[in-house]
């Protein structure tokens, strides 16, 4: 089992209740976590196919949730 640091002050932010599926949740945490990743990147770390990627990037973008910037995204802020 793993321990929680308990002192740790680097938390992430709740979640938006516009996350409607387990991807699109996966897909925005990994974003927040990271600070940022191209559909490459995010389809190695969570091993998705990158048109599920871009799928769910392209709903969460008009949500207004996250933001292309280049070639990557990033969480909105």
């Amino acid at each position: 089992m793993l321990m929680q640091d308990t002192q740790s002050t680097d938390r992430l932010s709740p979640l938006p209740t516009e996350l409607d599926s387990a991807q699109s949740k996966l897909v925005y945490v990994t974003l927040e976590a990271t600070g940022g990743a191209t559909t490459g990147e995010l389809s190695q770390l969570l091993n998705m196919q990158k048109l599920t990627i871009l799928s769910v990037l392209s709903s969460l973008s008009s949500q207004g949730l996250i933001e292309e910037t280049g070639s990557a995204y990033v969480v909105a802020n």
